[in-house]
């Protein structure tokens, strides 16, 4: 970075003197129990936090082998199913539930089931066990699944300090752990890299919402952040980054003066950012969108599965190389473009590594 030119970082913690959790376990509790076991077309998908139209990385993996059963000619709830997570206990619960009802396949979609996953996988060798998103260490019949967030995230943070007019954004993120780490820590990484081109001083303030599933919460937090000068936020944050897409739509509908944006995670977003001004004017506030490709990832394990290939034992890393996660380009205006695109090649090449944590 030039002489003098500095980016600053605030990093805060939004506590939570309360967190309303709600129990069961979704549609998993209508799957019958089948005769089947050990069927490899019986795959049952165990969500995070957030609910399956929670229009981030649930519904993406939910997408993924929905897409994959119907292409096998396979019967939803008979043969694959996903199972909510509502609750810490859930984690467990919902796995035993999956291995009691005959499924042969158990995929997790949250870092938050390692534990869970490991602890089925080693009681139960002959079935099948994935976690997406997360990494369960030396147990043959696990995979794992893991993503270089960092690596979209940086080019959000790139486009971010392109874009910025205040030279305030901000990073709500869900729950503090590696995962989320790797997006905040990208953002950051790229922001940077952007202010040091730009010959600019731009802020950057995170904070946590400590919960995946809390949209008022993230409300509020985007409210604060955008107040205080922030004019993008990216979220990574599950159903609780719907909150941040409520508050700017309010914000853009209500000032036409003063346009604030959010930068979508996990899937392009771009749908949740249309907004209509009180002249009848519409516009949309989604800058961008990181991309993972969760979807594509459940898909490929179920097929392993599906076809008696399953790679127990092994981690699949999906990374920009990998075509695993991406940027899309948004509203993004062409010299936004060029920046992004450039680094792109070089985080591919090797020849640019972005800091994880």
């Amino acid at each position: 970075m030039k002489r003098g030119k500095r980016v600053k970082f605030l990093r805060g913690l939004f506590v939570l003197a309360f967190l309303g959790v709600l129990a069961g376990c979704g549609n998993g509790s209508e799957t019958s129990k089948s005769d089947n076991q050990g069927d490899s077309g019986k795959i049952a998908l165990v969500l995070g936090f957030g609910g399956v139209d929670d229009r981030s990385f649930n519904q993406a993996g939910w997408e993924g082998l929905e897409a994959w059963g119907k292409e096998k000619g396979l019967t939803e709830k008979k043969d694959f199913t996903y199972i909510e997570t509502n609750e810490p206990a859930d984690n467990s619960t919902n796995i035993a539930n999956a291995v009691e009802n005959g499924f042969q396949t158990i995929i997790s979609l949250s870092y938050l089931q390692a534990d869970a996953i490991k602890e089925a996988a080693e009681q139960n060798p002959s079935l099948n066990f994935a976690l997406v998103d997360g990494e369960v260490e030396d147990v043959d019949n696990v995979v794992s699944a893991t993503f270089n967030d960092q690596e979209s995230a940086y080019l959000a943070g790139l486009a971010a300090a392109y874009s910025t007019t205040t030279d305030q954004v901000g990073f709500i993120g869900g729950m503090e752990g590696p995962v989320i780490a790797r997006f905040e820590k990208g953002f950051e990484a790229g922001v940077a890299a952007g202010a040091e081109a730009l010959e600019k001083e731009i802020t950057v303030n995170s904070q946590y919402a400590a919960s995946y599933d809390a949209p008022d919460r993230g409300k509020a937090i985007a409210a604060s952040m955008y107040e205080a000068g922030a004019d993008i936020i990216y979220q990574a944050a599950g159903s609780t980054g719907a909150g941040v897409f409520q508050e700017a739509k309010a914000r853009n509908e209500n000032n036409q003066d003063q346009k604030v944006w959010v930068i979508g995670v996990d899937r392009d977003q771009s749908d949740e950012g249309d907004y209509e001004m009180a002249d009848g004017s519409t516009g949309n506030f989604c800058l961008t969108s990181t991309k993972k490709n969760v979807g594509s990832a459940v898909e490929e394990i179920a097929n392993y599965s599906y076809t008696d290939k399953f790679p127990g034992g092994k981690l699949l890393t999906f990374g920009l190389k990998e075509d695993g996660v991406d940027l899309t380009d948004g509203q993004l205006d062409e010299e936004t473009l060029t920046a992004v695109n450039a680094a792109r090649e070089k985080i591919i090449s090797g020849e640019l590594i972005v800091p994880e944590k």
